[in-house]
Order: structure tokens, then sequence, then C-alpha cells
């Protein structure tokens, strides 16, 4: 049930932290900061196939034109730090889908909040930028969100509220000299400070890309099937994290490359990894199979020369031909 009155700024922040969220921040509705930049990233394709970012980029650099009424953004963020998994990035390690259980979270905000909007990586606004507004952090040369509480480790989400309540002053960016991030990247995707080219990411390419994985790429993609923390891993901030979610245990990746599609849907329906589909699944397995060395996986990636994914085929052949 929403409070009888508007609340209050720290009323609203003791509600969100007796939810279980982490952080919580308070911002204006005026433009994301880095508008301009975010334009300028479009007009030079680093977006790559993600087009839908290109879409709505009028209201992911101006609020006010995706709700008209919002005079504040709270935005909250959640600690998802595991001991990680091999081959996962640790953001679907853990389980379950992000954007169900925080959104039920957020959902429960707005309702109590009342007259509120909100959004979990599922509609068109900067929430990194708004963030590091908010005060929950600051974007690293990465491009990602650091917390000096939670190091790398951070799930966002925003409520649009036409509460007009004080703003957050943002915390200094803290990156200094350090470029470890840049150095780590396996596939040079930071071209610049704060500039990612998403076409060379090993996050696109495992998961965003939907066909053929450029073959310059894929030894370079190393073991990974879903995603990559490297540039994330190495950060120093990491020594604050904390490691509150239990790693999700995998099958063998030669038994997963035999899977049909009730398999795949009945093990990962629910997670970030099922939006990925059976043959972008089969497709990765078969990349870190190949980069492997391990010639014992040699009879599972043949039986996948006859799969019925021609995407998954190309890839076997591929992997067969590294091995």
């Amino acid at each position: 049930m929403p409070p009888p009155t508007a609340p209050t700024k720290a009323e609203i922040r003791a509600h969100a932290l007796q939810l279980g969220f982490d952080l919580i921040g308070f911002t204006t509705a005026a433009p994301p900061t880095h508008s301009a930049e975010f334009r300028q990233w479009l007009a030079d394709g680093f977006n790559g196939e993600m087009t839908y970012l290109a879409r709505r980029a009028a209201e992911r650099t101006t609020t006010r034109q995706l709700a008209p009424a919002t005079r504040s953004i709270l935005v909250v963020g959640m600690n998802y730090g595991t001991t990680g998994t091999p081959h996962l990035a640790r953001y679907a390690a853990g389980p379950g889908d992000y954007h169900d259980w925080l959104g039920e979270k957020l959902a429960q905000l707005a309702d109590w909040i009342g007259n509120s909007i909100w959004y979990v990586d599922t509609g068109p606004i900067l929430e990194r930028d708004l963030a590091q507004r908010a005060g929950l952090g600051w974007i690293g040369k990465h491009t990602n969100l650091i917390s000096p509480k939670f190091g790398n480790w951070i799930f966002l989400g925003a409520i649009l509220t036409p509460l007009d309540l004080p703003a957050d002053v943002p915390g200094p960016a803290l990156c200094g000299t350090c470029q470890r991030c840049i150095t780590a990247c396996p596939t040079q995707a930071i071209v610049a400070p704060y500039r990612l080219d998403a076409r060379r990411c090993i996050a696109y390419l495992t998961i965003e890309l939907k066909g053929s994985i450029p073959v310059e790429f894929r030894p370079a993609i190393g073991g990974r099937v879903f995603g990559c923390d490297d540039c994330l891993e190495v950060c120093p901030w990491n020594r604050f994290a904390k490691a509150v979610i239990p790693p999700r245990p995998l099958p063998a990746l030669t038994e997963m490359l035999l899977w049909t599609d009730v398999q795949f849907a009945d093990s990962f329906r629910g997670t970030p990894i099922h939006r990925l589909k059976r043959r972008g699944w089969l497709r990765n397995i078969c990349v870190a199979l190949g980069n492997s060395g391990d010639r014992s996986a040699l009879p599972a990636l043949r039986r996948a020369l006859d799969d019925v994914e021609p995407l998954v085929r190309e890839h076997a052949a591929w992997a067969i031909a590294q091995l």
C-alpha cells in the first residue's frame, strides 16, 4: 500500500533498503549527462546489430519525452557478486533472470511510491549515466558503472516519478590513471577510455550477435560461452565487492552440444541464457571447444556437423579444424 501522503526522500530510501536494494540515489529528469557521447557512439556504428538502441535514441537522451510528468528519477542498485562460474559472465551465473526478480522489487517500490513507472534494462533510458548522476558510483573507462562499495558487480534499475525530490550529489570519478580494463580486453574492444566498440566485445559476440561470429575474433573468445567479465574482473575496486549469489553449475560442454531444443529450454528457462536460444548457445559451445585444445571433444563436434541449424554446423566445422 502507498503511504497516505507523498513519501519523502528519506522514506523512499528506507523503504527501498527494506525491500532489499543495496544502493539508491536520486537525480533530476534532466537529459543524461553523456547524451551527446551516446549519439556519437551510435553514429560511429559501435552498437553493431543492437538497432533497438538507435530506434528510441531520442527517449534515451530526453527522459521527459519518455514520461513527460517525470520530475525525479530514482536509481537503485543490487550487488550480484558471485565466486564465478567457468564459461559464464557473473551476472548469468546466479539463479533466475535478474530482469524478473529485480523487476518484482522495482514494481513493489514504484507501487508504494505511487504514479511511477520503472525499468530494469527494459526501457529506453541510460541507466548507468543516471546512476552516476544519482551518486551510486561512476562510469569507468570500460563504460560500466563502478561502485565504491560493491566494485563492478551491480544490477541497476530506475523509477521515474512526478515527485519533486532533492537530487543527490554525483560522486567523483576515481579511476585515475588506471587502464587495467583497457589492457585486459581480449579483443581490444575498448578503443579509448570510455569508448567501447561493441562489435568487438565478447559479450556482444556471444550474446547480442545472432549470426556467425567473425572468424578473427573466435580465438580470443577462449572458453567463454555467455558473456565476458575480463574488463570488470581486473578493476582494483573489486576488493570491496561481496560474493552473495551462489554460482550456477553447468554440465560438460560436450554434453550440452548434443542437447535438443527441449533440453536447452528446460535447463535455462527463466535465466538470461534462455534468450540466446539453442542455436546461439551451441554456436558458442563450438567456439569454446575449438579453443580448448581438447581432442576428446571431436566426437561431439562431428555429431554437431549434422545439426539442423546451419549456424551450429558452421561453427562445429571451424572447431574441428582448430583441433
